[in-house]
């Protein structure tokens, strides 16, 4: 039964990883995206750039946020205290980044509202 928890977790680590590196993804196609077509259209606001700033970074905190999950289910059957300390560092880089991520996020998304 051990045997199997281990693959399901597995398989469901690796499947967030996946998912992780799609969010990347298109969260990148989307803010290339907006940025070209902010460079092309003549008629388009100035703050189209922020708008594709703050897609990125969406994307990018739950891509984190999905890494952490994977992290976690990684390590999560009889894990050694050597992996509990790296899964400790990991996750608190992860969320320390997630976290200035969004406080800047949020920082543009003010600096946005006041312009409009």
């Amino acid at each position: 039964m051990e045997g199997v928890l281990a693959n399901v977790m597995n398989y469901t680590a690796s499947a967030a990883e996946l998912a992780a590196a799609l969010v990347v993804a298109i969260g990148l196609v989307q803010a290339l995206w907006i940025y070209v077509f902010k460079n092309v259209c003549v008629h388009c606001e100035m703050h189209q750039h922020v708008r594709g700033r703050l897609k990125l970074g969406h994307a990018l905190s739950l891509a984190l946020e999905l890494l952490i999950g994977a992290d976690i289910l990684k390590s999560a059957l009889n894990p050694s205290w050597t992996e509990l300390g790296q899964l400790g560092a990991i996750v608190l880089i992860r969320t320390v980044l997630n976290y200035f991520l969004l406080w800047d996020m949020r920082m543009v998304s003010r600096e946005k509202d006041d312009q409009s």
